[in-house]
């Protein structure tokens, strides 16, 4: 009898093409190429809920996991409601400088634009 594994899950959330040449940029200028993109949501902020945008290498119990570029963005299972259909981007510009995440979820935010409802 064999047995077969579960797909790992996936989740809606995703990379641009720029954001992801900006990850790939910042890894492989500190040499590292064991680090993920982790995308979460916990609660906080004025509005209830702020965005955590991290470089991990943890492998947490239900994460999603999608490659875009070469870049892997994980999102952990409790996450993963509040971020489908969003998009990760990355700005350069005068007035903005980032990663900018656009979430259809999101039903305000507050002045300062760090947390959602």
């Amino acid at each position: 009898m064999t047995e077969t594994q579960a797909p790992a899950p996936t989740h809606d959330v995703a990379l641009t093409d720029v954001a992801a040449a900006k990850v790939k940029a910042l890894l492989d200028q500190e040499g590292r190429d064991d680090l993920r993109l982790r995308l979460g949501v916990q609660p906080g902020g004025c509005s209830g809920l702020i965005y955590q945008l991290v470089f991990d290498d943890r492998d947490l119990d239900g994460d999603a996991v999608r490659e875009f570029e070469g870049v892997q963005l994980v999102v952990d299972k409790m996450s993963v409601p509040y971020l489908a259909g969003a998009t990760i981007d990355y700005a350069d510009t005068i007035s903005q400088q980032g990663f900018t995440i656009d979430n259809p979820n999101a039903g305000g935010s507050c002045a300062c634009g760090d947390s959602f409802h």
